[in-house]
Order: structure tokens, then C-alpha cells, then sequence
């Protein structure tokens, strides 16, 4: 047992609760199944297509609320109605096909899950993307994976409008949420003119479902996850892998009641959850481990124009929020903020994250400020859906360092750089195999090759697996940080900055920060009888990156950047020179 633990506790082992759930009659059952040549465990119970679950949450929840953004509120019927249309229209009058990719960029509005999963109940490839990325980012991403149509907000339009010259692939663009400004461009029409206001899709016909050969192992969708060579990859996955990330926190979630000595509560079709949502669709997380989830089980979502911690403290009051988190920031924030006191904020159940290093001592300040409520922690990357561990309650409050061990569906292996692996408690780099893994990156056969092996994804990350199963992360064999669930890879930034005519030499490096996890850093060496400012060169990568890229502090050396004898810069020495940031 571990130093602190609960007495008489876990009263079952990781091993024993696994097997448990996995067995005969068991909501989260495995079964043997082979895909695409590979054996993998799967779960016998998942819905076969992510549009399946949308149609059976407008049944069994059809008037209870599913989204909330302001004054919006759609219901799950509503939603429901809203997509069958869309889908319809998608499909007659714009010639969307099965395998067709339609991108999304905006905000977390009501209209970003309605184009989302109308994609996907046609048979498309929802390919959605980062709503903070410059034009010409923007323009990559729909050029790279061949958008036919991309649904969009007016400020995503205003940003691509000068580049869609360069886009022949994209024959068609909504905008929703438009103003009555005349479009010229015959390419572009308003997503409002077909769906109407978010509060009024509840009254829209029912148009009826698109017939499609869909099944679990078809593509779904294409997320955007930085590459070390500087350029977004897109991870291709299939409907059974998202709905086996969501079917992996169950089976976490569930095992920690085991774990406890308590029988796993049965579903409550009655129970009204809420979450708050700090994190945007376009993340796995959001769209994985939220959106889709909540449907699964009819809970709420309430939307944030920007994530604001002191806006959020009167909603988590008003809607009776059960459940916030997405990054370690989010708790932080809460925790800390000088009004919370003056909210009800005793609805709060689960206060999970992951995404970004968290320090340990924050689950004990959650179970300190939030008795009741169960501190969760995970790890999972774009290339496996979301969550793969999930460290949550218990187990989550005796090891604050652990991102939790993994349920039976999921294996783990730490493997040294030849691919052999490695006994429990060495470290090194983690392996992932699991039905939920994405297929491929996206036109990448050479990046495929190297992280995708006989169904296993080569992560990158360098950790250890003690004893018991639990994963500890120790680095990142890949160079990137993360800045407040953002990835920022180092590569990118360091080439911006490369861009500049006074700039020799250059290294980027994470500097630790108590609410972001990290933010953006840089050493940077002038080139002999040049000079520039701070301000100069972060404006210049600004005018390339998205800001969350751009970095908070560059330092100035004259002396060359230390290296190793490989001429491969030290930066272990760099992130020395920088103060952590409050």
C-alpha cells in the first residue's frame, strides 16, 4: 500500500479489477478481434459508429439539454433534427461522400458539433482544426488533406479568404454564425440560411437519415497533431477507436469503485451531469472524451466564448456543473481564484485533466478545497484517441505523480531505442497498442512507418511502468512542449526565429509555470554585427506562428549555444538560465 493510502485499501489489485470488468456480462466485456491483420482487445458492447450514439441519445434523452453557449441551448432532439438536415444538404446539394474530408474551424459554438457530426453520419472524414492557427497554417491543413468543404465561424473566414486561390480542392465553404454582409464568392454561403438559430432547431422537420454503408473499422476522422518536422500530421482515425477511448475511462472510472470494495454503480438514465467545457472540440480531449461521451450518457455541455475563470465561477453555479477540467490550468485557476468562495460551486464531482505537466501537489489542494469530488489525471495523445490511462480518485491521491495504469483493452510498454522491451521500472520509451490507436498519419507513409508498428503507437514520451501497472512519465523523447494543452514543438518555433536576417543561432525550451504547465522559451545567438530586440524577434515569429507559439522570453548570448559532442544543443543547461513563472 502506498505511504498515505486509504487503510484497508485497494481492497482488489489492478490486475484482478481488470479482469473483472473484462469478463462475461460486464457493460465494458472484451472480446478478441482481428483488424487490418492485428489481434486487439475490443469491447463487445460499444456502439458500432459514432453516429449511432447521437441517434440513440435523441431517444432515450430526446427534450433533456445537450449543449449550452450563452443563451443557446440545444437539446438532444435538437441536435439530433439539426444534423439529419445539415447531413441532407451535405449530401444532395454539395456532393459530400463517404471519405470526403470537411473540415471545421471555429469556436466551441452550438454549430461546431452539428458540422461534426453531420461529417460523420454521411460516411465523411470530419477533419477539424486548430481555430487559433494563422492563415497560412490554416491553408496547409485544408490544402494537406484534400478538404472538399469546410465549415467555418466568420473570423476563421476573414482569415482564409485571401488564400483561397490557393485551395482548389475546397470547393465549398459555410459560414455559420454570419452577419448579412453579401458574399461574392459563389463557393461560400451561410450555414445559418440552411440550419437556422441554435434555439430554433428543435422546430426543424425531421429530413431523415442519408443512406450509408457505415461500420466501425471505416475512417472518421482527421486530427491535426504537430510533427518534429515542423508541419502538422494528421491522425487518421476509424469510429471504433474513438468509441474505444471513451469505453477505456469507463472501464477506469468503474475499476476505481472495485478498487474501493464497492459495486460499480449501475447507469442512471435520470442522473443530470454537467460539464463544463474549457477546452476546445478541435482537441481530442474535447471532441473524444467530451462531446461524444456526453452523448453516450446524456449529460450536459456548457460552452465558454474564451475559458475565463472568474465568468466560469457564476456558471458552474447557474447550470450546477458536475464535472470541470482539461488542462492542469483549469484547477488552478478555480482553486485559486479570490470569488470562489462567493459560488455554490458543491455540484462539482470530478475535477479531471491531463494534456500538460501537472505538479502533485495539486490533487492534494482539490481533495483539500473539494472533499468530495474525485481528482482525476491521464495520459493519451491525438494518435490514441484521448485517454489511454486514467488515474482517478484513490489510486489518483496516492500516486499524484502516476498518470495512471490502463485498463485491460489498452497494453503499455517501455522499450529501449531498438524496440526491445524493457523490465518494469527501467525507463524508457513508451509503446501504446490499443483498438483506439489511430490507423495512419494522413498522406505521411514515412511518419506512419515510424510511429505506427503492428498496431502498437511509438509515443515518444520516455517513461516507466512500476510494479502494479501504473504509467510514470519521466520526459519527452520528442522535442515539444506544452503550453497550457497546446502543443508547441520546438523545431517550428526555433525555424521562425531562424527566418530572422540577424539570428545565427537559436534553441527553444519549455520554462515551468504553475497554471500553463509551460510556456514558450528562447536562447538565441546574433549573428556578428547585427542586432535585434526581444520585442523585434518575438514579432517576427508572431507574424508566422499562432501566439500561443510565440515565446514569453528570449535571452541573448554571445558565446555559442552548448552542445553536445553530436553538435545536438544542450538544452537541459538553457532551461537553467529560466525563472518559473507564476
Amino acid at each position: 500500500m502506498a505511504e498515505g493510502a486509504t487503510p484497508n485499501w485497494p481492497v482488489m489489485s489492478i490486475d484482478t479489477a481488470n479482469a473483472a470488468l473484462a469478463g462475461p456480462g460486464s457493460p465494458v466485456e472484451l472480446e478478441e478481434a482481428t483488424i487490418r491483420g492485428v489481434s486487439y482487445k475490443v469491447y463487445k458492447n460499444a456502439p458500432p459508429t459514432v453516429p449511432v450514439i447521437l441517434d440513440l441519445a435523441a431517444q432515450q434523452f430526446e427534450d433533456r439539454t445537450y449543449i449550452v453557449y450563452q443563451n443557446e441551448r440545444v437539446t438532444f432532439r435538437a441536435m439530433h433534427l439539426a444534423v439529419r438536415k445539415l447531413a441532407q444538404e451535405l449530401h444532395t446539394k454539395y456532393g459530400i461522400r463517404k471519405g470526403d474530408r470537411v473540415g471545421i474551424v471555429m469556436r466551441n459554438y452550438p454549430q461546431w458539433p452539428l458540422g461534426f457530426y453531420a461529417a460523420l453520419s454521411l460516411g465523411a472524414i470530419a477533419t477539424p482544426m486548430n481555430s487559433w492557427w494563422t492563415a497560412e497554417e490554416l491553408e496547409y491543413g485544408l490544402s494537406f488533406a484534400g478538404v472538399k468543404l469546410a465549415i467555418v465561424d466568420g473570423q476563421i473566414y476573414e482569415r482564409i479568404r485571401g488564400h483561397l486561390e490557393k485551395l482548389p480542392e475546397l470547393k465549398n465553404i459555410l459560414i455559420a454564425r454570419d452577419t448579412a454582409e453579401e458574399i461574392a464568392d459563389p463557393r461560400v454561403s451561410s450555414l445559418d440560411a440552411i440550419i437556422g438559430h441554435p434555439n430554433d432547431w428543435a422546430g426543424l422537420a425531421d429530413a431523415g437519415a442519408v443512406a450509408v454503408d457505415l461500420g466501425p473499422d471505416d475512417d472518421a476522422t482527421i486530427m491535426y497533431t504537430s510533427g518534429t518536422t515542423g508541419k502538422p500530421k494528421g491522425a487518421l482515425a476509424t469510429h471504433r477507436a474513438i468509441i474505444s477511448n471513451m469505453f477505456n475511462s469507463m472501464t477506469c472510472q468503474a475499476r476505481m469503485y472495485l478498487r474501493k470494495g464497492e459495486p460499480v454503480p449501475a447507469p442512471d438514465p435520470d442522473a443530470m451531469r454537467a460539464t463544463l467545457l474549457s477546452i476546445p472540440f478541435f482537441h481530442a480531449t474535447g471532441s473524444f472524451a467530451i462531446l461524444i461521451p456526453s452523448a453516450l450518457r446524456g449529460d450536459k455541455i456548457v460552452s465558454m466564448y474564451k475559458w475565463d475563470a472568474g465568468e466560469a465561477l457564476p456558471i458552474i453555479e447557474a447550470e450546477k456543473i458536475t464535472s470541470i477540467g482539461g488542462v492542469p490550468a483549469i484547477a488552478w485557476q478555480l482553486l485559486e481564484h479570490p470569488d470562489r468562495d462567493k459560488y455554490d460551486l458543491s455540484s462539482i464531482q470530478v475535477i479531471s485533466y491531463g494534456g500538460a505537466p501537472s505538479a502533485p501537489e495539486l490533487v492534494s489542494s482539490i481533495k483539500k478545497r473539494f472533499p468530495d469530488a474525485a481528482p482525476g489525471n491521464g495520459w493519451g495523445m491525438t494518435e490514441t484517441c484521448a485517454t489511454a490511462t486514467l488515474n482517478i480518485g484513490e489510486d489518483y491521491v496516492n500516486r499524484p505523480s502516476s498518470a495512471g495504469a490502463p485498463p485491460l483493452a489498452v497494453e503499455l510498454k517501455i522499450c529501449d531505442p531498438d524496440g526491445k522491451e524493457l523490465p518494469r521500472g527501467e525507463v524508457g520509451e513508451l509503446w501504446c497498442k490499443s483498438a483506439a490507436n489511430c490507423r495512419l498519419y494522413w498522406n505521411r507513409p514515412d511518419a506512419t512507418a515510424e510511429t505506427f508498428r503492428n498496431g502498437w503507437v511509438v509515443t515518444g514520451d520516455l517513461a516507466r511502468i512500476d510494479e502494479e501497472g501504473f504509467l510514470f512519465l519521466v520526459d519527452r523523447a520528442k522535442d515539444m512542449l506544452i503550453r497550457g494543452g497546446e502543443n508547441v514543438y520546438c523545431i517550428e518555433v526555433e525555424s521562425a526565429l531562424y527566418d530572422h536576417p540577424a539570428v545565427m543561432d537559436a534553441a527553444v525550451v519549455g520554462i515551468p509555470h504553475k497554471v500553463l504547465g509551460e510556456e514558450v522559451g528562447a536562447v538565441v545567438q546574433l549573428k556578428p554585427g547585427k542586432s535585434a530586440t526581444e520585442a523585434e524577434l518575438r514579432a517576427h515569429v508572431a507574424s508566422q506562428l499562432a501566439p500561443f507559439k510565440v515565446p514569453v522570453e528570449i535571452q541573448f548570448q554571445d558565446d555559442p549555444l552548448p552542445r553536445n559532442a553530436n553538435g545536438k544543443i544542450l538544452k537541459a543547461d538553457l532551461r537553467q538560465r529560466f525563472k518559473a513563472r507564476a
